[in-house]
């Protein structure tokens, strides 16, 4: 059994924790909350040790481990402090908002000897691990396009002021959700080496109304495009096209295999909480077995591609390298 604490008890934070109720293999121990007022409630509610600094919980011997679901600002320098003190962590994406950062925390915890874990909880759908399987298989063909699009309401329905901050959320939906379909895309097809955007807001946040779109080259040399609007009825789609067949998310819960000559294939999927699964799989490399299933590189390939679409809105859409 892994001893953890966690640091940030908002709304993600609480999802988290409840996702690790009765969680074989990790339990969390110790709570952290800039504010005694919001975060001690939240603490009590699950039973854990209460403090306001990270310092105090790494004090604490009771803590094997460390999960953050903090600003994405204060990631690299709280991995640093965690790394330091001998713990593996977890943190929720985007890992960093650049991809400096991103090569800065995996190398501290590299030099720690300590497991760093990423919360890119949709890496865990039997979907994605379907879809994945099946272009490793070859049964695609050869690799030609990728689609990807992430939308839901959480803009304005889960607002905190620092999340509608541009410096810690920039480029519309794409760090709230659409870096989800990034890892998704680093997942499947690999790294990306261009981009360039469009980023229309109709009203400014909180509430936010906003649409991105982004195209991009890989370095396969295949094509894509992602887009991500706030705010709208959830919606989910990861799409790959090969010269002999196709694949497509439609649900957290279904694929659809389409090859030339045939019916679609629709291939069902039994529900996964794919948070209790990513913490299942942190608690399990902490406690030195199976590595955490997403390497250090694929972590910073989508950081450097998230970096570069910020870069590319910035600049008005202009095409950035990656």
């Amino acid at each position: 059994m892994v001893t953890a604490g966690i640091v940030g008890l908002g709304w993600w934070g609480g999802m988290l924790l409840e996702a690790a109720r009765d969680l074989p293999g990790l339990r969390f121990v110790h709570g952290v909350a800039r504010h005694a007022a919001a975060g001690a409630p939240v603490a009590a509610q699950y039973g854990l040790r209460f403090s306001t600094s990270l310092d105090a919980m790494l004090a604490d011997p009771g803590v094997q481990a460390v999960v953050l679901a903090t600003p994405h600002s204060a990631h690299l320098a709280q991995i640093r402090a965690v790394a330091a003190a001998g713990r593996p962590v977890f943190c929720e994406k985007p890992l960093t908002l650049t991809r400096a950062e991103a090569v800065a925390a995996v190398e501290a915890c590299r030099a720690a000897g300590v497991p760093l874990a990423i919360g890119h909880n949709r890496r865990f759908l039997p979907t994605i691990q379907a879809m994945k399987a099946i272009i490793a298989e070859g049964r695609l063909g050869r690799l030609l396009h990728i689609e990807g699009h992430s939308s839901n309401l959480n803009s304005s329905q889960n607002f905190a002021p620092w999340r509608a901050d541009p410096a810690e959320s920039p480029a519309g939906g794409l760090t709230g959700t659409g870096v989800h379909v990034l890892d998704a895309f680093t997942n499947l097809v690999g790294p990306a080496r261009r981009v360039l955007t469009q980023l229309t807001v109709q009203k400014p946040a909180p509430g936010a109304l906003d649409s991105l779109s982004v195209l991009l080259e890989f370095a396969s040399g295949i094509s894509g495009t992602l887009a991500a609007v706030r705010a709208t009825p959830r919606y989910w789609r990861v799409h790959v096209f090969g010269d002999r067949a196709s694949v497509e998310t439609v649900s957290d819960t279904e694929i659809i295999l389409r090859q030339d000559g045939r019916e679609p294939e629709r291939i069902g999927f039994a529900p996964v909480d794919t948070l209790r699964a990513e913490l299942a799989a942190f608690a399990a490399a902490a406690a030195g077995g199976t590595p955490y299933p997403l390497p250090p590189e694929e972590a910073v390939a989508t950081v450097a591609c998230f970096e570069a679409i910020v870069r590319s809105v910035a600049a008005g859409g202009a095409p950035v390298a990656v």
